[in-house]
C-alpha cells in the first residue's frame, strides 16, 4: 500500500507551505522537498550507504527538517544532539554512534570543534550552518546535486541518545528494514494516537520544544507528512507562545510541564486576553506533570492537553484526553493501539492492581542500546521491556507512575517517591521549580532534601521554607517531609523538561556511596 506522506504530498502541492521560522522566513515543500533530495545525493557521494550514521548540533531551523525528510527516505540513521553538551560530551557520541557525517550550526561551533578534533573526524565528513574558518559550510553539501528524488529509497530512522541524566548516554537503535518510506503510514502517530483527523485541512503545528528531543521530533514529524505547516520556535517564551498560537492559529504542540509552570506564572491580564482557541491537541509528557498544574492548563485552555506515558525506548504506550484525566486525576493514562502494560515485582511476576512495581510494556518496535549488551538485556524480561519507572495500575487499567527507580529515596527502609513530592510542591505560588532526592543520613541511610528555584519577586532570605514545609504538611505524609530545602536561581534542566538531578545530588554524595 502507498501512502500519501511528505514526498508525494510535495511533489502535487510544492506551494504549499512548510516551514514558519521565528523571522517568519518561510519554506514551502517545494523548497524543501528539493534540499532534502540534495542532501542525500551530496551526502551518497561522500559513500555515505545504507545504515550510514549522520549526527547534528542544530537549533530548531529549517535545516534540521531538512535532514530528518533526507534520512528518512535514505536508509540512514539520524543521531540528534543535544546542543547543550559540550566538546567532550560530543565527542563522545560521535564516536559511540560511528558517525559517518556531522552537520552543526556556527552557533555551537566551539564545543563542536572541539569534539571533531577530539576523534579526528575528516573535514570533508563535518558541515557548518553558517560558517567558520576551515569548514565546509552545509549549503555547499547541496551544490551541484539533483533536486530530484534519490534513487534507491529506503526508509531511515532515529538513533536517540538517552538523556544521559545518570550517566554516559546510550543510544537506542532499532534495526532498519528495506521498506520503502512511500509504503510506511508516517502520519499514523497523530492520526491514530490522539485522534487528529487527517482531512481537516487547517492544521497548523508549533514546535516549542527543542527538535533533538524525541518526543517533539516524533510529534512534528508525522504533522509535516499529514500536510501540517510547522512554525518553529528557536527559544521557548510563553508570551512569544501565545503571541505565535494566536498569529498561526495553532492547533497541535508538544509541550512539557515546566513550560506549563512558565504559562501559568504570565500577569492574570496576559493569560486573559490570549486567544488559544485554535488549539485542539496539546500532547505533553517527558516529566511528570503536578495535578494542580495540570487543571489549571484545562481551566484556561479547555480540554485541550493530551497525555501520553512514552520514552525513547518505546516502551510505555499510554494515553489519557482531558475528560478521562479529569476524572482519574494524577493517571498518564490507559495502553491504546495494541499496546500492553503491566506491573511486574522484583521476582518478574505479575501485580494485581494497586500494588506499586517497575512498569513494563511491549514495545512496537524491538530496540537495542547501541554498543552495550548488558544495559539492553537489563531491560528485557521475557516479551516485556522497562526503563526502570515505577508504578501501578487501577482496576481499570490507568497507569499512576510513582517515580524512576533510580531516583527513589530509600529512608530508614521505607521508600520514598520524589515526584510526589515535586508535585506538590510545584504547585506552591512561591516555586518556580523544583527538585527532589536523597541526601546521605547517617542514621536513616538517606533523607529528604528538597532545592527550589523561587518564583519572580521571592526572596530565599525572606523565611520562605517554613511557609513551603507548612504547605507540604496538608498534602504528604510526615514521613516524606524535606528534613532541608535549599534555593537556586535555576535547576539544570534542558529545554525539553529532562531535570539533571545528578549535577544537584553529586556534592552531597560526594566521597560516600550513592545509587547515582
Amino acid at each position: 500500500m502507498v501512502f500519501d506522506n511528505f514526498w508525494s504530498r510535495a511533489l502535487r502541492e510544492p506551494d504549499r507551505v512548510a516551514l514558519v521560522e521565528a523571522d517568519e522566513r518561510t519554506t514551502t515543500a517545494g523548497e524543501l522537498l528539493a534540499s532534502a533530495n540534495r542532501v542525500v545525493h551530496g551526502l551518497r557521494a561522500l559513500g555515505l550507504r545504507k545504515g550510514a550514521v549522520v549526527a547534528a548540533v542544530l537549533p530548531n531551523c529549517r535545516e534540521a527538517y531538512e535532514l530528518v525528510m533526507a534520512i528518512q527516505q535514505a536508509g540512514w540513521y539520524l543521531v540528534p544532539i543535544n546542543f547543550h553538551l559540550v566538546g567532550p560530551e560530543i565527542a563522545y557520541i560521535l564516536q559511540d554512534c560511528e558517525v559517518g557525517a556531522f552537520v552543526f550550526h556556527e552557533r555551537y561551533a566551539p564545543a563542536c570543534e572541539a569534539a571533531i578534533e577530539e576523534v579526528g573526524l575528516p573535514a570533508q565528513r563535518a558541515f557548518v550552518v553558517g560558517s567558520r574558518p576551515g569548514f565546509q559550510t552545509y549549503d555547499s553539501l547541496k551544490v551541484g546535486h539533483s533536486r530530484s528524488l534519490p534513487i534507491e529509497r529506503a526508509l531511515g530512522a532515529t538513533m536517540s541518545y538517552t538523556s544521559g541524566t545518570t550517566g554516559r548516554p546510550k543510544g537506542v537503535r532499532r534495526a532498519l528494514t528495506d521498506a520503502s518510506p512511500d509504503e510506511s503510514d508516517l502520519g499514523a502517530a497523530l492520526i491514530n494516537g490522539y485522534g487528529v483527523d487527517p482531512n481537516a485541512g487547517d492544521d497548523v503545528h508549533l514546535l516549542c520544544c527543542p527538535w533533538y528531543h524525541t518526543a517533539p521530533l516524533v510529534m512534528s514529524t508525522p504533522s509535516m507528512h499529514l500536510g501540517h505547516p510547522i512554525v518553529i520556535m528557536d527559544r521557548f517564551d510563553p508570551r512569544h507562545l501565545l503571541e505565535l498560537v494566536e498569529r498561526y492559529r495553532i492547533t497541535i504542540t508538544h509541550m512539557v510541564p515546566t513550560q506549563f509552570v512558565r504559562l501559568l506564572a504570565l500577569p492574570e491580564d496576559v493569560r486573559k486576553r490570549a486567544d488559544v482557541s485554535s488549539l485542539r491537541h496539546v500532547i505533553h509528557g517527558a516529566a511528570p506533570c503536578s495535578p494542580e498544574v495540570k487543571r489549571q492548563m484545562i481551566d484556561w485552555w479547555g480540554p485541550v492537553l493530551d497525555e501520553y506515558y512514552a520514552s525513547t525506548e518505546g516502551v510505555g504506550g499510554t494515553i489519557i484526553f482531558s475528560g478521562e484525566w479529569l476524572a482519574k486525576p494524577g493517571s498518564v493514562g490507559k495502553a491504546r493501539n495494541g499496546n500492553e502494560i503491566v506491573i511486574l515485582d522484583e521476582l518478574g511476576e505479575v501485580l494485581p492492581p494497586g500494588e506499586v512495581g517497575t512498569v513494563y510494556s511491549v514495545p512496537r518496535l524491538e530496540f537495542e542500546y547501541f554498543k552495550d549488551t548488558e544495559k539492553t538485556e537489563r531491560s528485557r524480561h521475557g516479551k516485556y521491556r522497562t526503563v526502570g519507572d515505577v508504578g501501578y495500575l487501577d482496576a481499570d487499567g490507568y497507569l499512576y507512575l510513582s517515580d524512576r527507580k533510580s531516583d527513589m529515596i530509600i529512608s530508614g527502609g521505607v521508600n520514598i517517591y520524589p515526584a510526589e513530592i515535586e508535585m506538590a510542591l510545584i504547585a506552591h505560588p512561591k516555586v518556580l521549580d523544583v527538585a527532589v532526592f536523597g541526601i546521605p543520613n547517617d542514621e536513616w541511610g538517606e533523607e529528604v532534601k528538597a532545592v527550589v528555584a523561587p518564583a519572580d519577586g521571592v526572596d530565599p532570605d525572606a523565611g520562605p521554607i517554613a511557609d513551603l514545609l507548612g504547605y507540604l504538611e496538608a498534602r504528604i505524609a510526615r514521613y516524606k517531609l524535606p528534613r532541608s530545602i535549599d534555593f537556586l536561581p535555576e535547576l539544570p534542566r534542558d529545554p525539553s523538561g529532562k531535570l539533571y538531578k545528578r549535577k544537584l545530588r553529586e556534592p552531597y554524595w560526594a566521597g560516600r556511596q550513592s545509587a547515582i
